[in-house]
Formats: C-alpha cells, structure tokens, sequence
C-alpha cells in the first residue's frame, strides 16, 4: 500500500494526549502501538487487543515511525578504550 495512503490513519488532536500522533482519531497513541511492538507483542496480538485497529494501521505507525528516524541526525558514540 502506498505510504501516503497509509500516513492517512495518523491524526493529531490537540483534544487527545496533548496532540500526539494517534490512529485514525482513537485513543489509542502511535508511540503505544510501536512501545507494544519494541516489548515483543505481534500484530496479531494488538489486533486482538483492539477490535476495531486494523493491519494497516500497524504498518502506519511503521511508516511514520521510519519517516521520523529518516530525518534524525545523531552524532555517533564517543568509543572508549579498554585500559
């Protein structure tokens, strides 16, 4: 599916935690969904968590996710010598 497409699910709502990124209006925050994926949960595991999400919403959070690091630019770790 295309990515503008998909981006489409992302809103914002200032009514909503503060104007985070949310799923199509839910209450539900992208950073939960992606907090969910980091600590193991698979997508058929939220998908069952929340009846109404779908598996493109999933992705969505990815995509938005992956757009976000794309612009990041951080200095790399000084490396320390073992003495």
């Amino acid at each position: 599916m295309d990515e503008q497409v998909l981006l489409r699910r992302i809103t914002i709502n200032l009514e909503i935690f503060g104007g985070k990124p949310i799923i199509r209006g839910h209450r539900l925050a992208v950073e939960h969904v992606l907090g969910m994926l980091a600590a193991g949960d698979t997508s058929e595991m939220i998908l069952q968590g929340y009846h109404w999400l779908e598996p493109e919403d999933i992705q969505a959070c990815l995509v938005y996710a992956r757009r976000l690091v794309g612009h990041e630019r951080i200095d790399p770790f000084p490396i320390e010598s073992a003495t």
